[in-house]
C-alpha cells in the first residue's frame, strides 16, 4: 500500500528497516563469524527493544487471559524477572510453568518457588505471613560489594552513586528497624572496604535527608 504522496505507511517502513537489520545479525567468536538461527545477538542496540515488544505481545495474548480468569491474581515483570501470585484453587506453579514454556520453545523460563514462606525477587526478600507480607533487602551469596574506590580518579558524584542508591533504597523501603540497622551496617562495611572514610557516608546520608525535607516543603 502507498499513500497519496507516494510513500509507504510509517509502520511498513519500520518493519522493513527492522527486517533489514535482523538479516545483518552476525557476531564473532574465536575469529569465526556466526549468524544465529533464532533471536538477535546480545549487545545489539535493538535487542532490548525487540525483546520487550515480544514479551509484551505474549503478555497481551496469554497472560492477560490468565489474569482475567483469576488464575493469576498478581503479575509484575521487570525486564525478564517475573513475580506471580496465583489462585491455588484454579492452578498451580507447575501448570503455569508448563503453559508459559509451550508458547515458544526458544523462550524458556525457570521457577524460583518460595521456601519457608519466603521468596527473592530482584533485590528483595518477600516474607509471606498469615495476614500480610513483609519485605527485606536481599543480597546474593555471590555479591562482592565492590564499588568505585574512594582513591580512584573519578568524579566524586560517580564514586558516591552506588552509596546514594543504597541509602535511598534503605530510606524508601518499608522494612523493620532491625533490618534497617543491619543494612546500614552493610553499607558502612562496603564503604570502608572500598577506601571511603566513614564520615563521608554519614555526610551523604545527611545531604540526602536534607534534600528529602526540602522536597516535602
Amino acid at each position: 500500500m502507498v499513500t497519496k504522496n507516494g510513500q509507504q505507511p510509517r509502520n511498513k517502513q519500520i518493519i522493513m528497516l527492522l527486517s533489514t537489520i535482523m538479516e545483518q545479525n552476525y557476531f564473532q567468536y574465536n575469529k569465526q563469524c556466526y549468524k544465529p538461527e533464532n533471536g538477535i545477538a546480545m549487545g545489539s542496540p535493538l535487542s532490548g527493544y525487540l525483546a520487550e515488544i515480544y514479551i509484551q505481545e505474549i503478555e497481551e495474548t496469554y497472560v492477560k487471559h490468565w489474569i482475567d480468569s483469576k488464575e493469576i491474581i498478581y503479575y509484575r515483570r521487570y525486564v525478564d524477572d517475573i513475580f506471580i501470585l496465583y489462585n491455588q484453587n484454579k492452578t498451580n506453579e507447575q501448570q503455569i510453568f508448563n503453559r508459559i514454556n509451550k508458547i515458544d520453545k526458544h523462550l524458556q523460563t525457570k521457577i524460583n518457588s518460595e521456601v519457608d514462606d519466603k521468596i527473592q525477587f530482584l533485590d528483595l526478600t518477600m516474607h509471606k505471613k498469615k495476614h500480610n507480607m513483609t519485605i527485606n533487602i536481599y543480597r546474593k551469596p555471590t555479591k562482592t560489594d565492590t564499588t568505585i574506590n574512594y582513591h580512584s580518579n573519578h568524579p566524586p558524584e560517580q564514586k558516591m552513586a552506588a552509596y546514594r542508591y543504597h541509602i535511598n533504597r534503605l530510606n524508601i523501603l518499608p522494612i523493620h528497624k532491625e533490618e534497617k540497622e543491619k543494612e546500614w551496617g552493610n553499607i558502612e562495611k562496603m564503604a570502608i572496604n572500598n577506601g571511603f572514610p566513614k564520615d563521608s557516608i554519614k555526610k551523604l546520608t545527611k545531604k540526602l535527608e536534607q534534600k528529602k525535607n526540602r522536597n516535602k516543603g
